[in-house]
């Protein structure tokens, strides 16, 4: 599991100020924790984290020598600069579903002929205990063809006893269409 270093941070600096000064501020929070603890962390530690980690990863958050085992919840970035501004963290609790998503990746999508490939759903909602968490999906796209179709009801995840999934069952992931190609006559032809 991967592990990364914060220090608790006082409200009376300005999380503006702490991103100038190369720093990205998060919060911790979660049924054993009292009061959300505060936090910064070195933004570059945070951007090699997020390559291999993202919204519903499960990572060690080690704030000045106590290790939290917890959940990314939230990752905000600033539209209009491109940065990365504020990350929250949920502390698991063994014994405690929560609430989480996992990233639907595509693998082998260039092995699609025949047809275009769309992706209608980015991520699967879902609930469980720490022990059953997922932060990822993977669908081989490679095996798909013309008239395909992946549901949410058609992946491990959905059939997993320890997940309760909160997306739409019924809900396209990904399919396959038809290309429809006209030709340079026809286009002419309708114009006229």
């Amino acid at each position: 599991m991967n592990t990364l270093k914060a220090e608790k941070r006082t409200m009376d600096i300005k999380a503006k100020r702490l991103r100038r000064e190369g720093f990205v501020t998060g919060n911790v929070f979660g049924r054993q924790i009292e009061t959300s603890i505060p936090i910064k962390m070195d933004k570059q530690a945070v951007e090699r984290l997020l390559k291999t980690c993202g919204k519903g990863s499960r990572i060690t958050l080690d704030i000045e020598g106590t290790p939290y085992n917890v959940l990314i919840k939230d990752v905000e970035y600033n539209p209009l600069k491109g940065q990365l501004e504020e990350i929250d963290f949920q502390a698991l609790v063994e014994d405690e579903k929560v609430h989480s998503v996992a990233e639907i990746v595509l693998l082998n999508h260039e092995k699609v002929t025949g047809g275009v490939l769309e992706q209608m759903l980015e991520e699967i909602s879902f609930r469980a205990y720490p022990d059953a968490l997922v932060d990822k999906v993977e669908i081989d796209a490679g095996k798909l063809r013309v008239g395909d179709t992946v549901h949410v009801k058609d992946l491990d995840i959905a059939r997993n006893p320890k997940i309760e999934i909160q997306t739409d069952p019924e809900a396209v992931i990904v399919r396959v269409q038809e290309v429809y190609n006209t030709s340079e006559e026809d286009a002419e032809g309708e114009e006229a």
